[in-house]
């Protein structure tokens, strides 16, 4: 039975139609990835990959980084405890001691994963084993060692006094692995490193021994350091990884603090590596302080390591074109 009410399907033989040629597009032939081979360098690879969405991410962060680094540019890397535990700390130090790191700045749990695998060579316990007998946390090391940085962190900073006490440990033959600590790498280099701790987020903060005060008191130091650092960001990289809350905060604080001290931030990059996509990083960090944001999300334990090969490759090839690793200023002065 037939439904009256039901609309005849319409005529198209009318349609306007354009050749394809004509048609505006977003993805061409050329855009396409390339199978490569074996022995290809990481360059070549990167190279190969389509020219789309994340993989024009990827290389894009790696020219940024690239150029801060030639320029002399100040390159921060702020993260999250996550990126310590899945091994990531060796690239942050490898750059810290070419230069590419400028500065590092962290949440308390970093701090203290950070700590654990230096003393121990050894981090994050199995919470759910432990947690129902109490023992949660309990590890005294760790308490002893916050403790005694944050005591000393009202006047040289938390970031500061933990790497000297790091330095202290291994100079004592007290370190299992030393060369673990992004800490004690900062400290070495002379660059920042500034800890900036939640109270009641962290396992050292269940103990008697750890003073409230103190780690407010070495957190404000280092927020006001920090604070210096972001003021010098012009053109520089603010490049967060794995910290979707604390250090974005504490990022959006710091840059209003320099903004309004009349520092110019023009050419502020911002970058965000994580596991997914978080509004206080597409807000905090890409989008409100940053003339570019750019974002990559997936494993740290994957990305870091491909990023930093890339921008090895990346510098390499910089220093064959022009014959030096010097900053651009410095060259550019000589």
């Amino acid at each position: 039975m037939s439904n009256s009410n039901y609309p005849e399907p319409m005529d198209l033989s009318t349609l306007r139609t354009y050749s394809l040629a004509d048609r505006p597009s977003k993805v061409f032939a050329d855009d396409l990835g390339k199978p490569i081979g074996a022995g290809a360098t990481v360059s070549q690879w990167l190279d190969a990959l389509p020219k789309q969405l994340a993989a024009n991410s990827l290389r894009r962060v790696r020219d940024e980084l690239v150029r801060a680094r030639l320029e002399g540019r100040q390159v921060v890397a702020a993260i999250g405890g996550h990126v310590i535990k899945v091994g990531c700390a060796p690239y942050l130090n490898s750059w810290l001691n070419q230069g590419v790191l400028t500065a590092v700045a962290m949440n308390g749990a970093a701090a203290i994963h950070d700590f654990e695998l230096a003393y121990r060579g050894r981090t994050s316990e199995d919470v759910g084993a432990v947690l129902l007998n109490g023992n949660f946390g309990m590890a005294r090391e760790t308490a002893d060692a916050m403790a005694l940085a944050s005591s000393r962190g009202s006047v040289a900073g938390f970031g500061q006094a933990l790497g000297e006490h790091l330095e202290k440990l291994d100079k004592a033959g007290q370190l299992a692995n030393p060369e673990a600590s992004l800490v004690l790498s900062a400290y070495r280099a002379g660059a920042a490193c500034t800890i900036h701790v939640a109270i009641g987020t962290d396992v050292v903060h269940m103990h008697p021994q750890v003073s409230g005060s103190n780690l407010g008191e070495a957190s404000m130091v280092d927020f006001r350091r920090l604070c210096t650092v972001v003021s010098k960001l012009a053109h520089g990289v603010w490049f967060n990884i794995g910290s979707a809350v604390i250090m974005p905060e504490v990022f959006l604080k710091a840059v209003s603090v320099a903004r309004n001290m009349g520092h110019d931030l023009s050419g502020l990059v911002a970058i965000n590596f994580d596991k997914e996509s978080k509004y206080r990083t597409a807000t905090n960090v890409l989008s409100r302080p940053a003339a570019v944001g750019l974002e990559m999300t997936g494993h740290h334990e994957i990305l870091l390591p491909l990023l930093h090969a890339a921008v090895a490759e990346g510098l390499a090839s910089a220093r064959r074109n022009d014959g030096t690793d010097a900053p651009l200023a410095q060259r550019q002065a000589a």
